[in-house]
């Protein structure tokens, strides 16, 4: 009988981190220091944006990064966003993980995990 063996020893978790525009470069950087390969971001308004327009002042801009991380590295990623974010100013944000339950492909998951021993079989 052939032993299966395991794909994908850790798991992935998406990061959702909303921070200002001007240190989208930052977070960036510290979060592809702790292993993740696919990383985006896109445009976003923040929470207190109604608040703002009513009394009249213009809201900051803000940006949502999206990324891939490993589970074994997102406590440790969140711990460091978290110390950042208490920096108060410009370093102020928010960002959580999500499990995700499966991907399709042993190549798409060597990347996403930046696992270097998943290889495309011949």
């Amino acid at each position: 009988m052939e032993e299966k063996k395991n794909i994908a020893p850790v798991k992935l978790e998406m990061l959702l981190a909303i921070v200002h525009n001007n240190k989208v470069a930052y977070y960036s950087s510290v979060i592809q220091s702790h292993q993740a390969n696919l990383q985006f971001s896109v445009p976003a308004k923040g929470t207190t944006h109604l608040l703002l327009n009513y009394l009249g002042l213009e809201e900051r801009p803000k940006s949502l990064l999206m990324s891939i991380v490993r589970s074994d590295q997102a406590g440790s990623l969140i711990g460091v966003l978290d110390e950042t974010f208490k920096k108060g100013g410009d370093y102020k944000g928010v960002a959580f993980t999500v499990r995700l339950t499966s991907i399709i492909g042993t190549l798409a998951y060597g990347f996403l995990s930046n696992d270097k021993r998943v290889k495309e079989e011949a």
